[in-house]
């Protein structure tokens, strides 16, 4: 048996028994190695030497996190929320639900866009931005499946296709960079333009499996538990309202209640915020560090006397232990890929298929997605997978025939496989972490897989059509 499938499903099996996302990949890591022929201590070995190839991504997240905590103490977060919160109320109270509904994923939706290029903070917002938000999807009955759903889109669709922000390290950093540098002894060559030409159909198809999961898998009212007023939430929107229920009005004077304890902020400090997210993004452009940006947006911050001087250790604390979780989970998936790239089974696994397909193009380019699937979802990040893919999939495309646009859909595609539908994808971590605050919305059955049916799915179909049409 091939080691990299056993690792794999054994990933599967203990992420469904909700066995933490850490223990989980050591255990599989260490399973696979084995299987493998390594020895333990050769296993453990390979395991410690890829833990450095996660601790860049985790610290720049852990910097992040930092910045994103000392932002939340302008008040500017809580101040946004509590006007979205007023403008819902104020549509709910017309009766608009469905309005509200879609608004409020919308709101999200631009949300994630913005965190991956305009205010490169990543998944560090949603917590900070999205639990003051539950009472207003608790008094929509909003499915959070589908705020999972669309925060997901907005967090791999962007930095997938746009080469700004956190694109622009995906794209043209990562991506190009590795195709380019294999690519050398193969005659091939990417250009800039081609990564978002490129990846522009797979986005497509996660686009498609967003709308069909607002408005189909979704739609319908999820009740949850209002823990501030300790009750159920029992309005059925697609039922009009009658005397005697709890009224939409009497939800929307309490959302205006919420909306009119909204922080009072300075023009000063506003300006120093806004100015904070300019000079971070501008660093993070000019210098391709996530770390750096977000230390000048702290630094920033600080210097303005947004908090104590003093508190400057226990906010950077804080803020890192916010994001903490995530690092780890970063830095043991690269620890896992380093076991599987040691045992040499990629490669056997990849070329046995291709052994036994012979020279079928279309199918070559849907099992080069599928194993992609396999490879990349164990190890949760596309950041880190595409490394581990690029090395044996630029040959293959370049055997297969495949175009440059075709070959960058096809590695694209199988690397974003990793963040779409993970449970160990800081991209399903994130929306679990602000929709999750109540104990009501589970990891694996609420984002993960609502995620993999909704995007794998179409990434696999549209990723195919992309290296065969381009």
């Amino acid at each position: 048996m091939n080691a990299v499938i056993i690792a794999i499903a054994v990933m599967f099996i203990l992420s469904l028994a909700r066995v933490s996302v850490v223990l989980t990949l050591v255990i599989s890591a260490i399973i696979g190695g084995l299987v493998a022929g390594l020895s333990l201590s050769e296993t453990v070995a390979a395991f410690n030497a890829g833990l450095g190839d996660g601790a860049e991504v985790a610290l720049a997240y852990a910097v992040l996190g930092a910045f994103a905590l000392a932002l939340s103490k302008s008040g500017l977060p809580d101040l946004l929320a509590h006007k979205l919160i007023g403008l819902l109320g104020a549509e709910a109270s017309h009766q608009k639900t469905k309005k509200v509904k879609y608004l409020l994923l919308t709101i999200l939706l631009i949300a994630a866009i913005c965190s991956q290029n305009l205010i490169p903070v990543h998944i560090a917002f949603i917590p900070v931005l999205v639990p003051p938000l539950l009472k207003v999807m608790n008094h929509m009955n909003l499915d959070r499946r589908a705020a999972a759903c669309v925060l997901t889109m907005g967090l791999v669709g962007t930095y997938i296709f746009l080469p700004v922000g956190f694109g622009a390290i995906f794209l043209d950093q990562i991506l190009m960079g590795n195709i380019n540098k294999i690519g050398v002894a193969y005659n091939l060559h990417v250009e800039r333009w081609m990564m978002p030409m490129g990846m522009a159909i797979p986005v497509i198809g996660m686009l498609i499996g967003t709308i069909f999961a607002v408005f189909v898998s979704y739609r319908k009212p999820r009740h949850y538990i209002d823990h501030a007023v300790a009750r159920v939430t029992t309005i059925d929107l697609d039922k009009p309202i009658r005397a005697g229920e709890v009224t939409l009005q009497a939800d929307a004077k309490e959302l205006q209640q919420e909306a009119e304890r909204a922080p009072i902020i300075a023009k000063k400090t506003i300006f120093m915020a806004l100015l904070a997210i300019i000079l971070t993004l501008i660093s993070q452009l000019y210098s391709g560090s996530m770390i750096l940006g977000g230390l000048v947006g702290f630094a920033v911050l600080s210097g303005a006397g947004i908090f104590k001087w003093q508190e400057a250790d226990d906010v950077f604390v804080q803020g890192m232990r916010m994001m903490a979780l995530v690092g780890f989970i970063m830095i043991s998936a690269a620890g896992f890929a380093s076991v599987m790239t040691h045992t040499g089974d990629i490669n056997s696994l990849v070329n046995g298929v291709v052994h036994i397909i012979g020279e079928n193009k279309a199918l070559a380019a849907f099992l080069m997605l599928f194993i992609g699937l396999f490879v990349t979802i164990g190890i949760g990040s596309s950041f880190s997978s595409v490394p581990v893919l690029a090395v044996i999939y630029v040959p293959l495309c370049v055997q297969f025939g495949f175009s440059p646009l075709a070959t960058v859909a096809l590695i694209g595609t199988a690397a974003a496989l990793g963040d779409a539908g993970s449970p160990a994808s800081d991209s399903t971590l994130g929306p679990t972490a602000g929709l999750g605050v109540d104990g009501q919305h589970d990891h694996i059955w609420d984002t993960v897989v609502p995620t993999f049916i909704h995007f794998n799915i179409p990434l696999l179909i549209f990723g195919w059509i992309a290296a065969m049409v381009l």
